[in-house]
C-alpha cells in the first residue's frame, strides 16, 4: 500500500473518531443526548459547553501563512491566538510558511489546514496536487481573510476557498447579518453582529453553491465600487471534493484575535471542518 493511502486510511479513521464525538456533542448542544435530571430547560450554557467539551476529540491543525503579494501585520496575532484557542480547546497546533510541508507525508497527521491570510502564488503544482489529495482523503480546509486572494491561477482552490477577493473600501465599522440556524461558526454570534474589519467584496461566487453563515449588510457601511449588494457573503462552508470547507472574511485587524466573538466564530470553524464539531453545512441550488 502506497504513503498516500496510508495516511488517507490513517485521517479517515481518525475522522471517524473525531465525526463520533462531534455528533455526541451535537446531541449536547441540541439537547438530543442522554436524559440528565435537570430539565433542558434550566441548563446554563456553561453546561452545555462543558457537555460538549467532554466529548471533543483530541486533534491536529496546521496554520499556514505564506503570502507572495500584500503581507498583513495580524498573522504573528493570528497564529498567537489560534494557538492559544488549540491549548484551550484540546488541539495541538503547528504553524508554518514552508510550501514544502504539502506532500502527502507531510500533511497525513492534520486534521485541519488554517489558510491565515495568505497572498497570491503559495504551492508548486506538486505542493497543490499533494493539497487536493489531502481534502480528497476528507482532510479539512479554513480560509481567512485573504486566504480568498491567494491562488487565482489554481481553478480546484478558488472552489475549495467558494469565491476569489474583488476588492475592499476602507477600513470601517459595518453590521454582519448572521444566518439563522445552528453552525458551530455562528451559535455564539449575535444575530445582527457589528464590528471594525476590512470587509472585502468577492467575485467567482455562486449563490447557493456554499451555506452562507453571516452576510454584511451593505446598508450600514460603504462597501465601495465593488459592493455586491443584498447578498454580500462573509462567511460560509461546504462539502467540497470529499473534504469540508470553512471560510470568512473577516480577520484583518490584529485587534480582531483578542475579539471573544471573533474568536468563537474562527474556532467553530475550525472544530467543523476538523471533524470535532458538527458540520453543518449543507447547500442548496
Amino acid at each position: 500500500m502506497s504513503n498516500h493511502h496510508l495516511h488517507s486510511s490513517r485521517r479517515i479513521r481518525r475522522g471517524a473518531l473525531l465525526t463520533a464525538a462531534a455528533l455526541l456533542a451535537g446531541g449536547a448542544l441540541l439537547g438530543t443526548g442522554p436524559a440528565t435530571a435537570e430539565p433542558a430547560a434550566t441548563q446554563s450554557s456553561a453546561d452545555t459547553r462543558a457537555a460538549a467539551d467532554r466529548h471533543r476529540a483530541s486533534y491536529d491543525v496546521l496554520v499556514f501563512s505564506r503570502t507572495a503579494g500584500f503581507r498583513h501585520s495580524s498573522i504573528p496575532t493570528g497564529i498567537a491566538a489560534i494557538e492559544k484557542l488549540g491549548a484551550e480547546h484540546g488541539f495541538e497546533v503547528t504553524a508554518t510558511e514552508d510550501p514544502t510541508v504539502f506532500t502527502d507525508e507531510g500533511l497525513a497527521d492534520y486534521e485541519a489546514v488554517v489558510w491565515l491570510s495568505t497572498t497570491g502564488d503559495v504551492l508548486d503544482e506538486e505542493q497543490q496536487g499533494a493539497f487536493e489529495r489531502y481534502i480528497q482523503a476528507g482532510g479539512g480546509y479554513v480560509g481567512v481573510h485573504a486566504a480568498s486572494d491567494t491562488e487565482y491561477d489554481w481553478p480546484w482552490y478558488g472552489g475549495l476557498v467558494g469565491a476569489y477577493f474583488n476588492g475592499h473600501p476602507a477600513q470601517q465599522t459595518a453590521t454582519i447579518k448572521v444566518s439563522p440556524g445552528l453552525n458551530p461558526a455562528t451559535r455564539r454570534l449575535p444575530k445582527r453582529w457589528t464590528r471594525f474589519d476590512e470587509w472585502y467584496n468577492f467575485r467567482n461566487y455562486t449563490r447557493g453553491s456554499v451555506r452562507v453563515l453571516a452576510r454584511l449588510d451593505e446598508r450600514t457601511y460603504d462597501a465601495g465600487p465593488t459592493a455586491m449588494g443584498h447578498d454580500h457573503p462573509i462567511a460560509w462552508c461546504h462539502r467540497y471534493d470529499g473534504g469540508r470547507a470553512f471560510y470568512t472574511g473577516l480577520g484583518h485587524t490584529e485587534e480582531s484575535y483578542s475579539e471573544p466573538e471573533f474568536l468563537a466564530h474562527l474556532l467553530g470553524g475550525i472544530e467543523q471542518v476538523a471533524g470535532a464539531a458538527w458540520f453543518n453545512c449543507w447547500t442548496w441550488r
